[in-house]
């Protein structure tokens, strides 16, 4: 079935007493064949109700999850999911089926999406889903139809390109919540760490979560595509690494065109073994919302080439990082030093190639922007698969097995230990997940605006230099000053959501130009020698560097904030250990237990001297009067 739009499917996800979360309508069906009542689910979706009504959801009255769902027949792109959750009174139903035997009824109304458009299609959602629960009769679903032809008819493929696409997402108030931190969860996800966000309820969380990645340029337009490659759970003996050697279809990872280029030019040392051709016929074609038809005989591209890349047999995590999950420095020079050498694939003419902007003497990652078209243009990386700039944005941080999930179900547990699995950013409402902290590298509590990372060795990675302190400091004050008029906060370039990204955009792009310098040691030493060596060895950093960006010539290739250290400079630094360390926490939490203690004791001690001297005054008034009249009535 050829989809129209963006939005794949419409669906309700119940609360059953007996049965637990399931989906009790979706439109389009989720299942081709059966009906829109059907609670049948594809297995890559099986957490979807667990997703869409979330953990501890009886709690509030309503919330919004941001959710992320694996492609279904190995496909490539991510599925979207926005799910908006109400419960209500089962009294106030007009009609109450037979099966509502709890005085509340929980649902969830949610659209699954191939457009990354969280804040839009909240702000849609939450309109029906109020109009649909007003109905007091959930059989009523017309409205629900009309809002999947509604959206499939007003968004497209050009929803990307402006700002609605932050819609929701306030880095304003993350730099107001998180001050000088916020640069510390923008490392951490660089380096491609076990990061998980903790907070109740879920829109909170998702908020915090995805804002923290709109900071990254690109990265939510077209950097998630590849970000929820990851396998269900179907039984205990799987996950034990009990399976037979024998490969199965699920055995194998769906990889990009230039992923099976690159296994050809060397990458297939050790256990990798290709099922298929090595061309590049699989790159993603320029039709965003056509959809092949779908066969879960194989991984399919979008026209239709089967690319597998079998993942290794041997259940370590040594196996997951070496044999497919990073790739090899010198494998990626050897790509690029031969780039003149692909020929054009027989698949693709090259008018087409032209059409797109692409050389036909090779296929290079990133072009220049074409004069007058005020836009920048993207083309499909050759070894990232994302659709990149002319300086190589988005990173490729989350593709290879590192995950984004803005909410993790409990059901989804299992995948923060999976072999498979190396890195993630994940939001969890469940406690279960804070206490195991082994499973993760830091834990951000985003109510306290606690960063808490578990290795003394990151934590002396992560330690600003004196540069980045300045850089946060400039944050932290355009926002904190720019809050007089409350009708205009928020409204203005400086200290604004769009100043803010363009800040951390200017410190990345300074970065990578940093880096490409010879001779660079001392630049590098303002953004952190320690951080930048880490840094180097990441796969974002391989893919990036495996490509020519000779844009970021015309970038400064200094740290924004270089300079020379000064007075001011020692104050940040004792202000930032004071904030950040344990000692520190202690040291002014008695600071300002004893400031409010000489306070408190200055207001008694000055109320009763003033006391006293107020009777002492009127006593004195009294006696002066006295003395007075005495005085007169002896004149007389």
């Amino acid at each position: 079935m050829e989809k129209r739009g963006p939005v794949l499917h419409i669906v309700v996800v119940g609360f059953h007493h007996k049965k637990g979360c399931q989906v009790e309508f979706s439109y389009p069906p989720l299942k081709p064949g059966e009906g829109h009542d059907s609670h049948s689910l594809p297995e890559e979706w099986k957490y979807l109700p667990f997703l869409a009504l979330p953990d501890g959801a009886h709690n509030y009255q309503e919330d919004t999850v941001f959710f992320h769902l694996p492609p279904r027949c190995g496909g490539r792109t991510t599925v979207y999911g926005v799910s908006c959750y109400r419960q209500i009174e089962a009294k106030a139903l007009k009609v109450r089926q037979a099966d509502i035997t709890r005085e509340t009824v929980q649902k969830s109304v949610c659209v699954l999406s191939q457009l990354p458009l969280y804040g839009l299609l909240q702000a849609k959602l939450q309109l029906i889903t109020h109009a649909y629960f007003e109905e007091k009769d959930f059989s009523q679903i017309s409205i629900l139809k009309e809002l999947y032809d509604h959206m499939n008819s007003s968004l497209g493929s050009t929803s990307l390109e402006g700002s609605q696409v932050y819609l929701g997402l306030s880095p304003r108030d993350l730099v107001l919540h998180f001050r000088h931190k916020v640069l510390i969860l923008f490392k951490l996800i660089l380096l491609e760490k076990k990061v998980l966000f903790y907070i109740s309820p879920v829109n909170r969380l998702v908020g915090a979560l995805m804002t923290v990645l709109s900071l990254f340029p690109g990265m939510i337009e077209h950097g998630l595509s590849d970000c929820s490659q990851y396998r269900p759970r179907k039984s205990i003996s799987e996950d034990a690494g009990l399976q037979e050697n024998t490969p199965r279809l699920d055995d194998y990872a769906s990889v990009s065109a230039a992923d099976a280029s690159n296994a050809n030019l060397g990458m297939g040392k050790g256990d990798r073994k290709m099922a298929g051709n090595n061309s590049l016929e699989g790159q993603k074609a320029n039709v965003p919302f056509s959809q092949p038809e779908k066969t879960c005989n194989g991984a399919q591209s979008s026209n239709g080439t089967v690319q597998r890349l079998k993942v290794p047999s041997r259940a370590s995590p040594a196996s997951s990082e070496s044999d497919w999950e990073t790739l090899d420095p010198s494998v990626l020079e050897e790509s690029n030093l031969k780039e003149g050498e692909h020929e054009n694939p027989a698949s693709e003419p090259v008018e087409n190639l032209r059409s797109k902007g692409v050389s036909s003497e090779g296929l290079p990652i990133t072009v220049q922007p074409q004069a007058n078209t005020g836009h920048t243009v993207l083309v499909q990386g050759l070894v990232s698969g994302l659709e990149e700039d002319q300086y190589g944005m988005p990173l490729a941080i989350f593709t290879k097995g590192y995950l984004c999930l803005p909410y993790m179900a409990l059901q989804q547990h299992h995948l923060l230990s999976d072999v498979s699995v190396r890195g993630f950013v994940a939001g969890a409402t469940n406690i279960l997940f804070r206490q195991q902290k082994h499973l993760s590298d830091a834990i951000v509590e985003i109510e306290d605006a606690h960063v808490q990372i578990h290795d003394p060795e990151l934590r002396k990675i992560l330690n600003p230099t004196t540069a980045d302190l300045r850089f946060s400091d400039y944050l932290v004050k355009h926002v904190t000053e720019n809050r007089d008029d409350v009708f205009l906060d928020g409204t203005g370039w400086e200290g604004g959501d769009e100043w803010i990204r363009a800040q951390f955009s200017a410190y990345l792009h300074a970065l990578l130009a940093a880096v490409l310098q010879p001779d660079n040691e001392k630049i590098l030493s303002d953004f952190g020698t320690a951080f930048v060596t880490a840094w180097k060895n990441t796969h974002n950093y391989r893919v990036w560097n495996s490509n020519k960006h000779p844009a970021l010539a015309e970038v400064n290739s200094s740290h924004p904030f270089q300079g020379q250290y000064s007075v001011s400079d020692v104050k940040l630094r004792l202000s930032h250990s004071v904030q950040n360390s344990e000692r520190g926490k202690k040291i002014g939490n008695v600071m300002v237990s004893t400031s409010r203690n000489v306070v408190q004791t200055g207001k008694a001690v000055g109320q009763s001297v003033g006391g006293a001297f107020t009777s002492a005054k009127s006593a004195m008034s009294s006696w002066f009067s006295t003395f007075t009249q005495s005085t007169q009535s002896l004149g007389d």
